[in-house]
């Protein structure tokens, strides 16, 4: 296999994805089904009642699903939280007089103990949401990787309850951007069983001397949405129901993981980051921040951010000339920033290293002038 396994990372990542996967199961069902309640020991909960030949399941509902509850009936999470916690009786209460007088089709996503009749409530989704899972992520990528000509080493690799995120970095797709500046190729991935995020795969362009990653325009993202269901499938959704909304959106991303690992596509934004070290930005170095943070639209605190990213990459072989501050040198301080970040705020400033990289030349100018 292609892809290095240092310490088991690998193995353990895959391990904690195949365990959320055999502990799965999602139920839809109208709401008119479903009774909100609080146990003896003040601990949510919903009832799914017994139906299509289904027993009822009792779940303790988490953080997560508690606020999209909340949300679906239009309060907001510290509101609920408030009323869950002192006022649990009257809570229920409100939220079943909202499913039973306005009932509406939910789809909720568990993980079921061993003998499948309790467990944890872990999203609260509409009907429509499409149950592309981290297994199935996997599925479509990791062998594309293993096949291709690269060898891939993990830089990080997350599975929580809400998310997934995977980075790689190739060992051989390697260049030199400019002199000392090297790079290497790279490809990660991330998903949201529950809602909290689409599924999506991109390119990440690493810059080896600090293992900034900007995330390249070669991405795609997908949404969690589907066809609304039919009644007929009220009750434990069944795999094949799952396989037949899935299968093209896992063949697209199939065949995108194999094109961002190619070393045609690492060679392309290359010569983008060799000519962005020629574009020089005039003025004084203290103004370049704000500068970047107008045409981003970036908080002052964030342009803070920017600014100590900057003094971090002038440090680096490659940017060291604080006279002639180039696009790259902003492009790498902007992904500098991710290094310090939890996994979300990191996705989105590789984000933005990867929009300035191909900014257009009207807001470019804004910048550089």
């Amino acid at each position: 296999m292609k892809i290095e396994n240092e310490n088991g990372t690998l193995t353990k990542f895959l391990e904690k994805v195949k365990d959320q996967s055999a502990r799965s199961a999602d139920f839809l069902a109208s709401t008119s089904n479903l009774q909100k309640r609080t146990s003896d020991d003040g601990l949510p909960q919903i009832v799914i009642e017994a139906q299509g030949g289904e027993p009822t399941r009792v779940l303790n509902i988490n953080s997560h699903a508690q606020g999209q509850i909340a949300a679906s009936a239009e309060i907001d999470t510290r509101t609920a939280r408030r009323l869950q916690e002192n006022y649990p009786v009257e809570y229920d209460a409100l939220i079943q007089a909202r499913w039973d007088r306005e009932p509406v089709n939910r789809m909720v996503r568990t993980f079921l103990d061993r003998d499948e009749t309790v467990g944890t409530a872990r999203a609260f989704v509409s009907d429509k949401f499409k149950t592309f899972d981290n297994i199935d992520l996997c599925n479509a990528t990791l062998p594309q990787l293993a096949e291709s000509d690269a060898q891939w080493q993990i830089v990080n690799a997350t599975v929580t309850d809400q998310r997934l995120y995977m980075r790689l970095k190739s060992l051989i797709q390697t260049g030199e951007a400019a002199v000392g500046d090297h790079m290497a190729n790279g490809i990660g991935f991330g998903n949201s069983e529950v809602g909290a995020g689409s599924v999506n795969v991109y390119q990440v362009f690493w810059t080896l001397a600090c293992l900034n990653g900007m995330q390249t325009e070669n991405k795609t993202r997908s949404s969690h949405i589907t066809s609304a269901r039919d009644s007929a499938d009220f009750g434990l959704l069944t795999n094949e129901a799952k396989d037949a909304d899935n299968k093209a959106l896992e063949l697209k991303l199939r065949d995108l993981a194999g094109a961002y690992a190619s070393r045609e596509s690492f060679d392309k934004v290359l010569d983008q980051m060799n000519a962005a070290h020629g574009d020089i930005i005039e003025g004084e170095f203290s103004e370049i921040p704000e500068r970047v943070g107008t045409v981003l639209k970036l908080s002052k605190k964030e342009n803070t951010d920017v600014l100590n990213g900057l003094i971090a990459t002038l440090k680096q072989d490659g940017y060291s000339d604080k006279e002639h501050v180039s696009r790259a040198t902003v492009v790498n301080a902007l992904t500098a920033v991710a290094n310090k970040c939890d996994p979300d705020e990191a996705d989105a400033w590789q984000q933005r290293g990867g929009k300035l990289l191909n900014m257009n030349e009207r807001d470019w100018q804004r910048i550089a002038a």
